[in-house]
Parts: structure tokens; C-alpha cells; sequence
């Protein structure tokens, strides 16, 4: 398959986008303390960035820790095959949660994660995405067993959702990559 080279949609700035899209990257803006480029081409359809923006909320509001969650927003990146939000999270990782390197490493590069906990969490996570929200009862077993809960099995589907809408608007619409996440650009 052709991959899209050229960008559909520019990243837009707080100035030039739509009136609804306006408030939401402010809010954006504030959080970062920049608007990442993905998110600025999202300003191009209102609804969808809020619609984005409100995953994003359910998601950090549910029972995993930030570095779970950020795991599971990478995993789902890394199999989806999306340079820019594998960069962005593995950066969130390394530089504001303090995660390991190898760790992250290990995560992007589909090897064994040196903590068996995550490591179930990014099994499963990864074979959701690959199997199209199948997985084998081996690896759901597994996840529980590592100590998390069968309701988070459902809780992963919200960080796979929010990252399957990401990483298909990059695919379709490559944005540039920030200066911020230009350490993690593998």
C-alpha cells in the first residue's frame, strides 16, 4: 500500500483555527505549554478534537498509573507504525515520568520488558491492536495474573481507541515532528 506522504491537513495555530477549536487548544497549550503539532491538525475539525480531547480525559480518569497509561498509549502507537506518537510518548516516558530506558526500549522494539507486570500490559495491549481487539486467553490470563483487574482488559480499549484515532490522522496527514519529542525521532 502507498503510504501518504504529503501533509491533507496543516497543523493550525491558535490565531488561524476554527472558532470551536480555538478554546480546546488554548487548553492544550496550557497543559504542554506548547500545542503539539498533531493536536494543531486536529484544530481542523472541532469535533474531533473535542471528541479526542474528551478520550483523553476518560482515559486519565480511569485506574491506570500515568506510566501505564503512557505504556499503553505507546504500545498502541508502536504497533499502529506511528512515528510521531511513538516519539511524543516515548519522550512523556523518559523525560516526565522517569521510566527507564530500557523499559521504553524494550517497548518500542517489541522485546521482553524487564518488569513482568508491564510487560502483560504491553502483551496485551500490542496483540489487541494487531489482532483487531482480538486477544488469546493465554495473554488476557496473563494480564491478570501480573495483578491487574478483567475490568481493565475494557479500560485498555479507551487508550487503544485514542491512539487508533492519533495515529490514523498521522497516517493519512503526517504532521511535523516538535522540536520537544525530536530526541525520541527513531
Amino acid at each position: 500500500m502507498n503510504r501518504v506522504t504529503e501533509t491533507l491537513f496543516t497543523p493550525l495555530a491558535i490565531e488561524n483555527a476554527p472558532e470551536a477549536s480555538k478554546p480546546i487548544l488554548e487548553k492544550v497549550r496550557i497543559a504542554n505549554g506548547f500545542i503539539p503539532n498533531l493536536m494543531a491538525v486536529f484544530a481542523n475539525n472541532p469535533a474531533v478534537l473535542k471528541g479526542y480531547v474528551a478520550l483523553d480525559s476518560a482515559f486519565e480518569g480511569g485506574s491506570f498509573r500515568p506510566r501505564e497509561r503512557q505504556l499503553i498509549l505507546l504500545a498502541a502507537s508502536v504497533e499502529n507504525k506511528c512515528h510521531y506518537c511513538t516519539a511524543a510518548h516515548a519522550t512523556i516516558l523518559k523525560n516526565v515520568l522517569r521510566t527507564p530506558a530500557e523499559i521504553v526500549s524494550a517497548a518500542r522494539n517489541n522485546t521482553t520488558v524487564p518488569d513482568g507486570r508491564l510487560n502483560a500490559l504491553i502483551a496485551l495491549v500490542k496483540e489487541l491492536v494487531r489482532e483487531g481487539g482480538y486477544a488469546r486467553a493465554e495473554t488476557i490470563q496473563d494480564f491478570i495474573a501480573a495483578g491487574y483487574k478483567k475490568e481493565q482488559v475494557m479500560e485498555l480499549l479507551l487508550g487503544i481507541a485514542l491512539k487508533t484515532i492519533s495515529n490514523y490522522l498521522d497516517h493519512l496527514s503526517p504532521a511535523p515532528l516538535d522540536q520537544e519529542f525530536a530526541a525520541e525521532d527513531k
